[in-house]
Parts: structure tokens; sequence; C-alpha cells
């Protein structure tokens, strides 16, 4: 019988007196200082590193207090590390003159790289229509990639064992319905011009949700409709916009008709958004408790307006 002596692995010296506890603490993952000049921001990044006020307060308190949260980053291939959380805080080191700041360093594939670093954005007081657009996409996609991993066979096996659907577990997460998620989804068919609109609240959501399905071409003549006209398109406008595209009638001619009638008139309407009202709202508050607050506050400040006309 041939020995299998070759095969024996010798324990060495280090591993005979290390302990389980130093041998777990050398898994543990550590935090680590790292030049900015190693760290690249995530690819495809979808959220805005703006340098505005609420950036300058970051700044001032890192230059005084340093980074109380370390970063996240893993291993780049071509040398140094890549951001996956942490982008407004490195810009914010880069303004208060740091040279390093606090990381830790983690092995991840690019399907889990990319939900970290969606879900640690997703936390802002105010995200705009595009950034919540294209995360949601890579969040979903990165979501669907890990469930065909599930069984090569069948896309949706992962999913079924659970119940759910990707879509339907990602708007689960964030908060929105199914068809809300979808519809900022939709978004990401927009030109880059017209998206710009919508995260200034020039263009509404609703209509740039009809908008997105013009193709890309009709998108750009769109804009010069818009311009020769100094409009932008109602909902039902939006929507006959849509109908002629489907319908491969969509000429710059009849965008122009469209957008020069007049509107239909409305009925003048405040909106406040979910991010607006979260500000002034325990976290624990639904939407209806916060409607009821609100409609309660608006019925006391009524009464003491008519006890002041009296």
């Amino acid at each position: 019988m041939k020995s299998s002596a070759k095969n024996i692995r010798l324990t060495s010296v280090d591993e005979l007196f290390s302990t389980e506890e130093s041998r777990e603490d050398a898994q543990r993952e550590k935090v680590v200082e790292v030049a900015l000049s190693q760290l690249q921001p995530f690819q495809n990044h979808p959220f805005q590193v703006r340098d505005d006020q609420a950036m300058q307060e970051t700044a001032d308190s890192i230059r005084e207090y340093g980074v109380l949260v370390p970063a996240i980053a893993r291993p780049d291939p071509n040398g140094g590390y890549e951001l996956i959380a942490g982008h407004r805080r490195h810009r914010a080191s880069q303004l208060a003159g740091k040279e390093t700041m606090p990381v830790i360093i983690r092995e991840l594939d690019d399907d889990a790289a990319t939900i970290i670093m969606v879900d640690s954005n997703l936390q802002r007081e105010t995200l705009l229509p595009s950034e919540r657009a294209f995360a949601y996409k890579m969040k979903l996609e990165a979501m669907k990639h890990q469930g065909e991993r599930v069984d090569l066979t069948c896309a949706q096996v992962g999913h079924k064992l659970e119940g759910k659907k990707s879509r339907d577990i990602l708007a689960e997460q964030v908060g929105q319905s199914r068809n809300q998620v979808q519809r900022y989804i939709r978004l990401t068919e927009l030109i880059s011009e017209l998206l710009e609109l919508v995260d200034e609240r020039k263009i509404a959501l609703n209509p740039a949700y009809e908008l997105s399905f013009l193709k890309k071409e009709e998108q750009t003549k769109l804009l010069d409709a818009m311009e020769s006209e100094q409009t932008t398109p109602s909902l039902s406008q939006a929507q006959r916009l849509k109908k002629f595209s489907q319908e491969g009638h969509l000429s710059l001619d009849v965008m122009r008709a469209i957008l020069s009638e007049e509107k239909k008139s409305e009925v003048d309407r405040v909106t406040l958004t979910s991010d607006t009202l979260r500000k002034y709202f325990p976290k624990s508050y639904t939407p209806q408790r916060m409607q009821d607050t609100i409609i309660k506050l608006l019925e006391q400040w009524q009464r003491r307006q008519k006890e002041q006309e009296r």
C-alpha cells in the first residue's frame, strides 16, 4: 500500500501556540487608516456628492472630531480600494484637509457590494428622483443575480421558496409600493436632460413616467418642442405623447401642437413629499398618522384665526 505521508499537513509552531481567541481575532474585520488618494468611487455610483451646506457642516465636524463612522471599501484589482459606503465622508475629509480616513476593508463580489452601497445611501433625508431611480435599479439587478445563483435552471426558484419576487422584497425594504418602485426605475429610461428637469421638479413624477416610454430620439425632439412652447407636459399631455409614440405618429409638429394646447384648469394644490414631512415627525409615525396630525394642527390654526377675526 502506498504511503500517504505526503498528504499529511504538519501544524506550524505558530498554530500550536495560538489560542482560539487569537485565531478568531485574526479573522475579524479591522478598521484601518487608508490614504484618501487610494480610495476610488464605486463604479456607476448613483448618488450625488454635492458641495452644499450639509457637506460643509460634515467637513467642519471631521476637521474637529475626525471621521466617527468608518467607510467600507473593497480591494480594487487595479490597485487601491473601491469605496462602497462613505463617499460623502471621503469628500468631506478632503475639504477638511485630511490625508487619511478610517476604512473597513471587505472582500465582496459585485452584487453584495452594490446592495451595501445602495442601502447605506437610501437612509439620506433627501434623495433626488434620479438617485432613487438608479439606486432601485442597481439593487434590483443585484438581488436578481443573487437569486439566479440559487438554482441556475430557474431565476425565480429562490424567490418562490420565499413566496416573493425580488421586486416585492425591494419594495418592502425601501418602504414603497411595488408599483412605485417600478415607476422610479422607469425614470432611468429618460435622457439625462429630461431626468434633470424631474430632479428640478419642473416635470412631475407621473408625467415623467409616461415620457419614459418615448424613444430616445423622440425625447430629444421633445426638448426642442418644450423650448419653443416654453412649457412642460402635464400628465394628460404626457399620456397623449406616449400614445402617439406607440402608434408611430409622434413628430415634432405633433409635440408642439399638444404642448401648445391650454392645459385643463386644475384645483390648486400643495404637495409635500414624504421626505419633507419625515423631518418633522418621529420615525415611528405612519403616513396616515402624519396626515391625521397635520389635519388636526390645521384645524387648531383655523379656529385661532376665526377667534382673532371676531
